[in-house]
């Protein structure tokens, strides 16, 4: 078995996302981050969040898949690099690009000086090819700096509620590639 940690973006997932299916699914597996700071993040808020969140879901099991999505991949890359705890996987989808003219530069001001280092966990970054955030050539750069796995799926946007992909099945058998490896 797995426990799952799933690490939403700015404002959290909305019932239709993706990880919000995922996580009813998983049940009693998943637990998702609770930060005081969903809608002006704060890394250091949103990090020990994560690390409140892995310590309960490690409990569980001692496997833990980190589950992220768009700023949620930052928080989770710069938790995993302080706590590099074993026994973890990463799955990170649809990081944004701190610098591009899309970021959330008043809201998300902590998470601006943040780069891509590598992971100390096997890990696996899924892109979209017209994600508004974060252009393919970038995103492929982050997996580079991550020493993460990439995978570019299409043309599906940020990849979120707005991206009509429900349960996205594809996405859940990526991540369990990554977990059964």
């Amino acid at each position: 078995m797995v426990a799952y940690v799933i690490i939403p973006g700015i404002d959290g997932s909305d019932e239709r996302h993706w990880q919000s299916l995922w996580e009813t699914q998983w049940g009693a597996s998943a637990v998702r981050i609770a930060p005081a700071s969903w809608s002006m993040p704060d890394l250091s808020d949103w990090v020990a969040a994560i690390q409140s969140a892995y310590e309960t879901a490690s409990r569980r099991d001692n496997q833990v898949a980190l589950v992220a999505h768009s700023l949620g991949c930052w928080a989770a890359a710069h938790w995993l690099d302080r706590a590099r705890p074993d026994g973890v996987a990463a799955f990170l989808v649809a990081p944004p690009n701190p610098q591009g003219p899309a970021f959330p530069r008043h809201n998300a001001s902590t998470f601006l000086d943040l780069s891509a280092h590598p992971l100390p966990c096997r890990s696996l970054l899924v892109a979209s090819d017209n994600d508004p955030y974060c252009d393919p050539t970038t995103s492929a750069s982050f997996a580079h700096g991550w020493q993460a796995q990439l995978h570019l799926i299409g043309r599906h946007g940020h990849l979120n509620s707005d991206s009509s992909l429900g349960d996205w099945q594809t996405g859940l058998d990526l991540l369990r590639t990554l977990v059964d490896h």
